[in-house]
């Protein structure tokens, strides 16, 4: 994928789960949303990789281990290894690696999931800014992470040692709805220290890079829910994507994305791996995708006809992203996206 203005969601002739050897997933609002399947995720992870894809999940959250994301996985019906996950506590782990001695001692706030990265890289997970850290790594925590934890790192970044984060998502999906992510715990710091960490995760490069060594991907297809993680992400990587609406983005936030944020794809869930892409093209100055026409006004976007809801999306995409060129679309869209049901 080219790194230009997007105009509109491409078309497949065959199926995603054919077209590229290995499907990046991200997993919070996209397999599963706190803990539980999302709609039609096992079933269709499940084909897909009948069909010979790949499948890796790459995630931004660095709570949980592999071995535990491996196994909650299969919990739910989709056969995973360990090996099969990536998280941003890897990539963060790899990337104080490179600046730090073997054996060195790294301040951690956060779960387990940097615990066992750290280790892997060689590396001593300590409890405390007087435990002499050469670096301090911040991760999701989970919601129980005390207080003290973000203090403990402002103590220790306050006096000079390099600060790290897992990935700055301000939020995070779960069952009852959207919670405060890790970014929101990294703004913490910030605010007690006024310093900057170094960051690992989506949609920065050390992420892909772990991602790609991993998982030896040659044709890969970054699946997510978020537009500044996941889209923004593969942009980064110059690979292609597929945004679901199953998590954080709605409609008139995929209108109004910039280039960096339109994904190649778009669909409603997980089914969309197993199907090709409709066309979307041209038409009497808008475009038509399936049985819909979308055209840019001198106000808002207005959408004629009537089919499948996510053909209706994909011509306004097109519509939207052409009226904004490098930019964000300022047209309303509400109407036309409350037609559809988005």
């Amino acid at each position: 994928m080219s790194q230009t203005a997007r105009t509109r969601p491409d078309g497949s002739d065959t199926a995603l789960s054919e077209a590229y050897d290995t499907a990046l997933l991200d997993l919070d609002g996209v397999v599963y949303a706190g803990g539980t399947a999302i709609a039609y995720a096992v079933e269709s992870l499940g084909t897909a990789r009948t069909g010979g894809m790949r499948l890796a999940y790459v995630t931004n959250n660095a709570l949980r281990t592999p071995d535990a994301v491996a196994e909650h996985l299969t919990e739910l019906g989709i056969a995973t290894e360990a090996p099969d996950v990536i998280t941003s506590a890897q990539a963060v782990a790899r990337l104080i690696s490179e600046q730090v001695p073997q054996g060195a001692r790294v301040l951690v706030i956060g779960g387990e999931g940097l615990r066992v990265a750290l280790r892997e890289r060689g590396l001593e997970p300590v409890e405390s800014a007087d435990d002499a850290p050469v670096a301090v790594v911040q991760g999701f925590g989970g919601p129980d992470l005390p207080w003290g934890r973000f203090a403990e790192a402002s103590y220790a970044v306050a006096r000079g040692v390099p600060w790290f984060a897992s990935n700055t998502d301000l939020t995070i999906p779960s069952a009852r709805g959207i919670a405060p992510g890790n970014g929101a715990a990294v703004e913490v710091v910030r605010i007690a220290t006024g310093a900057e960490p170094q960051v690992a995760g989506k949609p920065l490069p050390p992420m892909h890079r772990e991602t790609i060594l991993r998982t030896g991907a040659v044709r890969p297809l970054v699946v997510g829910d978020r537009l500044d993680t996941d889209i923004e992400g593969a942009f980064n990587g110059e690979v292609d994507s597929l945004l679901v609406l199953t998590g954080v983005t709605d409609g008139p936030q995929l209108l109004a994305a910039p280039p960096e944020h339109r994904p190649t794809y778009v669909d409603a869930d997980l089914r969309g791996l197993l199907t090709g892409q409709p066309e979307v093209v041209e038409a009497g100055g808008g475009f038509r995708c399936g049985g819909y026409t979308a055209t840019a006004g001198s106000e808002r976007l207005e959408l004629d006809g009537e089919g499948e809801p996510m053909d209706g999306l994909r011509a306004l995409c097109a519509a939207a992203w052409t009226a904004a060129g490098d930019g964000k679309c300022e047209l309303d869209g509400g109407k036309a996206l409350a037609r559809l049901g988005l």
